[in-house]
């Protein structure tokens, strides 16, 4: 047997280096983690070849003082906690006492630091855990670190590094992640001499998300509040038009860390699983508060993972939160004015014309009456009545008639654009609300004028200004659903008799599930009996189903059961059993009177999420008269 011999503390110093900084934006993670707990309010990072050449984190926080900058460099060092109780209750972000160590194992760092205490900084250099020297130096308040050559001294760990435009994304997403867990610091991300990002630290979460993502998801967003027992969450959740293929929009917060949790990931999905397609997951900034008992952030070494206590009331009260804002929200979404090329179109794009710079000025100043709340007292001092010779004109007329016409559009819609441009101004989100559509309300159904139906799918209603196209399929399935779901609710389950009684065989797999949700089935309206063998008898089925293929249905059904895990709650069982009703919607290609498709509207109004069929595609969309101008070019 080999000699058991102790290991250097250099390479203790790098062993442990591996289970913390994985690549550069892990340093980054670090150090910023430790500027917030250092009460810090302006952050900046600054990187170059991806953060292997060199990171910048310069913070305006507590700073180190002079006799404990060499003792912060130690394994398991740190000011966050004293003693194994302090777990339980730890608040911080970085307390395991390993980052400095780690970083300064495998690269070359400068510290520069100074606390308000302090008359002078301090600039301390330590590379490969070696420490190479201490001086004081004039430096204002807060710390600076500088890491350069990452991975150094351990080439095989920098060999499996990705590009730096790739590092330099990872570093890019930290960033941002960091900059929404925090929105009372200010964050700036430089990249290769260019500003990526700069947040104002102002505490506004809407303000942040438009810094982070952008105008089209900031104009986007429903708000949750929300207090319970378990936990109190904040924050705001993207309409269902914003969607990815993929999580990496789902963003939360617990106690301001940013974690992954498949508990409240399957929450969220699960409130948003009748409003979006399949595979698709939606967008979402939510801010958690929970008591720090309640929760283990000890799971994993990056604390990105962490278990939660009561997880089955979180779960629930979560899923209720998000579903309420979602359900109660008009959501008909609205067909855009630009026209997208298809993919081996080789038809001509037409793009909008460029305004003329008199048009430029003109809706500048709507813009600007928008702005100070008054969008319907839009006046021009500079313009007097048209001349005879002017009025004679056809250009001129023309432009009276722009003039009107985009007048009367910003009246209508101009506050939404305005409100884009000045997001936050809360005189323009005031207007925002109050040009909210209302098309399914019983006041605006009676305004309803029905055009009739094209290709025996569609349903045109003309209301205001707006045209309103319903999916009479995914329309007739939601009022199916939920009229079904209702009935579950109020334990008033209808059945309609089956005679001669329907006679079907099940395989081991099938006669499982039916056994195993038996009660949920039978809550629906069957009647199932035991026929012996393989044979089972049904005798009774939901009383909504009506010229459908019974047996398909039910073997269908009963496949779906089987996929199941066996960990979902009774009334997401419920849920399943209930969308099989839906196969009784009428379908596209089936012709419908007037006075059906005004029955299925009121049934729409009684909904209280109307808006979408119970696999998430929307039962109506709107197109506004202005888009219809824009489209024959009536307005440029």
């Amino acid at each position: 047997m080999p000699e058991i011999l102790m290991l250097s503390q250099e390479t203790i110093d790098k062993i442990a280096a591996g289970e913390v900084v994985e690549r550069p934006s892990s340093v980054v993670k670090e150090l910023v983690e430790n500027a917030i707990d250092a009460h810090a309010t302006a952050i900046t990072v600054e990187i170059k070849e991806g953060g292997i050449s060199l990171i910048r984190i310069t913070d305006n926080g507590s700073g180190i003082p002079k006799d404990q900058i060499s003792t912060a460099f130690l394994r398991h060092s740190t000011s966050k906690i004293r003693d194994v109780e302090d777990l339980q209750s730890v608040s911080s972000l970085g307390f395991r006492g390993e980052a400095l160590s780690s970083i300064a194992a495998v690269s070359r760092v400068e510290l520069i630091t100074k606390t308000p205490e302090q008359l002078t900084g301090c600039r301390f250099l330590i590379e490969g855990s070696k420490e190479m020297g201490l001086e004081e130096i004039g430096a204002p308040d807060g710390t600076t670190f500088l890491v350069k050559d990452l991975f150094f001294n351990t080439p095989a760990r920098r060999k499996f590094l990705k590009t730096p435009q790739t590092e330099g994304a990872y570093i890019s997403d930290m960033v941002e992640k960091l900059a929404l867990s925090h929105p009372d610091i200010s964050f700036k991300f430089i990249n290769n001499n260019q500003t990526k990002l700069h947040t104002s630290g102002n505490g506004n979460k809407k303000d942040l998300i438009y810094h982070v993502f952008g105008r089209e998801i900031a104009a986007s967003l429903l708000e949750v509040d929300y207090t319970g027992e378990y936990f109190r969450v904040s924050g705001y959740i993207g309409k269902p038009v914003i969607t990815r293929g993929n999580r990496n929009y789902e963003n939360y917060f617990v106690n301001g860390r940013y974690v992954k949790s498949a508990l409240l990931s399957k929450a969220i999905e699960e409130a948003y699983k009748n409003f979006l397609m399949q595979h698709q997951y939606p967008f979402t900034v939510l801010y958690f508060e929970f008591h720090s008992q309640a929760l283990d952030v000890n799971v994993h070494p990056t604390k990105m993972e962490l278990r939660i206590d009561h997880n089955q009331e979180v779960y629930r009260d979560l899923y209720q939160a998000l579903y309420e804002v979602l359900a109660h929200r008009d959501l008909i979404p609205t067909v855009p004015v630009t026209e997208e090329k298809r993919k081996g179109d080789d038809r001509p794009t037409y793009t909008e014309p460029i305004p003329e710079p008199f048009e430029t000025r003109r809706l500048n100043d709507i813009r600007a009456a928008v702005a100070q709340d008054s969008p319907y007292s839009v006046q021009y001092p500079n313009r007097t009545r048209p001349s005879m010779a002017e009025r004679s004109t056809g250009e001129s007329i023309a432009k009276r008639r722009m003039e009107m016409e985009a007048s009367h559009r910003f009246q209508q819609e101009g506050a939404l654009k305005v409100s884009e441009e000045r997001m936050f101004d809360a005189p323009v989100q005031r207007t925002l609300e109050e040009l909210s559509p209302d098309f399914l309300t019983p006041e605006a159904k009676r305004k309803h004028r029905i055009i009739g139906q094209v290709f025996e799918t569609y349903w045109l209603i003309e209301y205001q200004d707006s045209l309103y196209i319903i999916d009479q399929h995914a329309a007739h399935e939601k009022v199916l659903y939920e009229r079904k779901m209702a009935e579950l609710e109020k334990k008033e389950f209808t059945s309609q008799v089956l005679n001669p009684p329907m006679v079907i065989s099940l395989d081991a797999r099938e006669s499982e599930a039916l056994e195993k949700f038996r009660s949920q089935i039978e809550q629906l309206g069957y009647v199932v009996e035991s026929f012996g063998g393989k044979e089972y008898m049904i005798s009774g089925i939901p009383g909504n189903l009506y010229n459908l293929d019974m047996k398909d249905l039910f073997i269908e059904m009963l496949d779906d059961f089987s996929n199941m895990s066996g960990k979902e709650t009774p009334q997401l069982i419920l849920e399943k059993v209930a969308s099989m009703s839906c196969k009784a919607a009428v379908k596209g290609n089936e012709k419908l009177s007037v006075a059906e498709m005004e029955e299925l509207v009121d049934e729409l109004l009684t909904l209280d999420n109307p808006y979408n069929c119970p696999h998430g595609r929307p039962t109506i969309i709107s197109m506004t008269k202005y888009e219809l101008e824009k489209k024959f070019k009536r307005i440029i």
